[in-house]
C-alpha cells in the first residue's frame, strides 16, 4: 500500500514542524493520518524523525527498531535506532544495530560508516574506526570536516596525532 496524497501532505507538514521544533504541531499532523496508513514505512519513518528531534531516545529506540525489522530497506530506521541507543550510552548495542544494517545499506550509506567509526572510536577499536571513517569520507567527502570536530572521534584523533 502506498501513501495517499493526504498522508504525504501530512507527513510533509509534520517534517516541516519537526524542523521548526514545533513538536506539538508535528505530532498532531502524524496523529491525523488515517488509521489504515499509520503503519506505512513513510509514516513510521517520520515518527522516528519526530522522536529523535524531540530527544525521546527510548521511544525512538522502540519505533526505529520496529521499523528496521519490518522494513530493513528503510535506512533512517537503522541510523535512528543506533543513534538513539548511542544517546542512551548503549554504544555496543548501537554498533551492533549498524553492523546488522550493513548488508542492507553498507554500499550506499556514508552515514552508516561514519557512525560506525564514531562507535568504534568510543569503544576503543581505533583500527576499525579509522577504516570506517576512511570509507565514509570516500563516499561523502563532507565527513572529513565533521570528523575534525566530532567529540565521538576524540580517541581516534588523539591516536592519529600521537597525543
Amino acid at each position: 500500500m502506498k501513501a495517499g496524497k493526504e498522508t504525504r501532505r501530512r507527513v510533509d507538514y509534520a517534517l516541516g514542524y519537526i524542523g521548526l521544533g514545533m513538536f506539538d504541531a508535528a505530532w498532531a499532523e502524524l496523529e491525523a493520518i488515517a488509521a489504515e496508513e499509520q503503519g506505512l514505512p513513510l509514516v513510521r519513518s517520520t515518527r522516528v524523525d519526530y522522536h529523535l528531534a524531540a530527544k525521546q531516545w527510548k521511544r525512538a529506540v522502540v519505533v526505529a527498531g520496529e521499523l528496521a525489522r519490518a522494513h530493513p530497506d528503510v535506512e533512517n530506521a537503522w541510523i535512528g535506532w543506533a543513534y538513539a541507543l548511542r544517546e542512551l550510552q548503549r554504544i555496543e548495542e548501537a554498533r551492533a544495530v549498524l553492523v546488522a544494517a550493513e548488508p542492507h545499506h553498507g554500499r550506499t550509506s556514508a552515514v552508516l560508516h561514519y557512525n560506525l567509526a564514531c562507535y568504534d572510536s568510543l569503544l576503543g577499536a581505533l583500527g576499525s574506526a579509522k577504516r570506517r571513517l576512511a570509507q565514509a569520507c570516500r563516499m561523502d567527502p563532507q565527513f572529513k570536516a565533521a570528523a575534525r570536530e566530532d567529540p565521538d572521534l576524540v580517541a581516534l584523533r588523539a591516536a592519529e596525532t600521537g597525543a
